[in-house]
This record gives structure tokens, C-alpha cells and sequence, in this order.
């Protein structure tokens, strides 16, 4: 799916005024239900779908910005639109800041690939202050839809039928660890796993003939990320992971492998 034919020009507001968290959360909802690929779907679905998901946790990631999202089962197709606020609307955001930029996503409750697919995409986006500063001072509805469209056209994009890379990577902080999964989940959400694991030292250290060779603690935390990814993404993504983690000459606690597939067959629901 091209998320640049899912972001619907009907959906988009620039510089609104609400009052509060609910109140945007309803404007969002009635957007959403302009989209002729909800038609079917009532306004009062898409709100109670996006509140029920608030009450998970906020999707105010912070950084004045939030990533509103439902999936329901009346939405037959994905709807991404754009809000902009004028001075800000409490969202009771992760870090407590106002958020001034809303993107949202209404989705088919069948289609979680996609979804996370759609989301990752979304995130990735808004995680460049100036793409975001440059939306928030679009100063009409136009003018945000074209800055948001291209923006996500700079993401990269696999064709079907590609040659692959296997990624193994092994992240031992878990805040890289959320971010650059992150990464893969924006680009092959089908074909990515991950792993629990523990360093070999917890392991020899309990054999007597390693025994006092491993004094300090391993780390408590490790994941092993799995993904099969178009081979033509493989500079992209290293590149992402290092925009993360640093340079990998340099990192301590993030292992990147890439290695060219010979054969892979079968697919793994999520």
C-alpha cells in the first residue's frame, strides 16, 4: 500500500482552536468522516475507536505531536489526515507539552501489518522537528496536505519482487532498542521478529572452567531484531540505525548483521 494514497485531502485542518483533549478528538473524528472511504462508517465509530485507544495510553508521543488512531471494523479502507493547532491543545502528552500537530489514522481492524506499517511511516515522519515545524506554519489546509505529502513521498519505498538482506540485529539498550525497531516496522512489518536474549557470559560464567573470567553483570537487557528486507532498502536502513544508535564502528551496545538471502520462503502473520 502507498500511504500517499491513504492521506485524503479532505481530511486536513490547518491552525483550528479547541478547547481540549475531547474537543479535538471529536473535530479529528469528523474529518475522518468526510472521507468517502468511510462512508459507511458513523462519526460517532470513529470517535469512540480513537478514545478507546486514548484510554490505552495517550498517542501524544510528545514534542508537540500526536498520532491519533483506531482500527474498526466498518472502516474498509485506510483514512490519514493532518490537524494543526493554533497555540496548542493539552493531549496529556507523554512529556506534558501541548501538541500542536495531529496526525491520524482510521484503518480497517482486519489490516494490522498495514497498520503498523502506516503508523512506523507516520512516526518516522514526525520525528523531524523541522518537517514538523514546517507543517504547524502552513497557514492553510493546502498548504499543510502538501507539506505532510512530501514529506512521507521522501520515505523510501520497496518494489515487489526485490532481491533481500537478513538484518540480525542485536540492541542491548532499550531505548535504542524501541527506536530502531521502529525502523523496520515503518519499512517490512510482514517479515520482522524479535528475539529475547541474554549474553553468553550469564552462561559461562556458571562453568567451572570459566568461572571469575566474567565479574561484571551482563547486560539485563538484550533483543535480537530479525527482518527480511528488500535488498535495496539495506544502505537506507543502516543509515536510520546509526541516525539512532551513532556510528556502529563506535557503539557498544548495538550489532548489526546483514547478510544476502540465497532463498526465503513462507510468510509469519503478526
Amino acid at each position: 500500500m502507498d500511504i500517499l494514497q491513504v492521506v485524503r485531502r479532505e481530511c486536513v485542518a490547518s491552525n483550528v482552536t479547541v478547547a481540549d483533549k475531547a474537543a479535538i478528538i471529536h473535530e479529528i473524528a469528523r474529518l475522518a468522516a468526510t472521507a468517502p472511504a468511510l462512508a459507511g462508517t458513523a462519526e460517532r465509530d470513529i470517535e469512540e475507536g480513537l478514545l478507546e485507544r486514548e484510554d490505552i495510553g495517550t498517542t501524544g508521543f510528545g514534542k508537540g505531536i500526536a498520532i491519533p488512531h483506531c482500527r474498526l471494523e466498518s472502516a474498509p479502507e485506510f483514512v490519514v489526515g493532518v490537524v494543526s493547532v493554533s497555540g496548542g491543545v493539552g493531549f496529556e502528552s507523554l512529556d506534558g507539552e501541548d501538541v500542536r500537530l495531529m496526525v491520524f489514522i482510521v484503518g480497517p481492524a482486519r489490516e494490522s501489518s498495514e497498520h503498523i506499517k502506516v503508523l512506523s511511516t507516520v512516526s518516522r515522519v514526525l520525528s523531524s522537528a523541522d518537517a514538523v515545524e514546517e507543517m504547524v506554519a502552513a497557514r492553510s489546509d493546502e498548504a499543510l496536505y502538501e507539506s505532510l505529502a512530501r514529506h512521507l513521498r521522501d520515505e523510501p519505498r520497496a518494489a515487489a519482487g526485490e532481491e533481500k538482506s537478513l538484518f540480525l540485529v542485536v540492541v542491548q539498550d532499550e531505548g535504542l532498542f524501541r527506536q530502531i525497531l521502529e525502523v523496520f516496522g515503518a519499512t517490512e512489518p510482514r517479515f520482522t521478529a524479535v528475539l529475547e536474549a541474554e549474553n553468553a557470559g550469564s552462561y559461562l560464567a556458571k562453568v567451572p572452567l570459566f568461572a571469575g573470567l566474567w565479574r561484571d553483570n551482563p547486560s539485563s537487557f538484550s533483543r535480537v531484531i530479525i527482518s527480511l528486507a528488500r535488498k535495496r532498502m539495506t544502505n537506507e536502513l543502516v543509515r536510520r540505525i546509526e541516525a539512532i544508535a551513532g556510528p556502529l564502528s563506535k557503539s557498544d551496545s548495538v550489532l548489526v548483521t546483514v547478510q544476502d538471502v540465497f532463498f526465503s520462503g513462507g510468510s509469519l502473520t503478526t
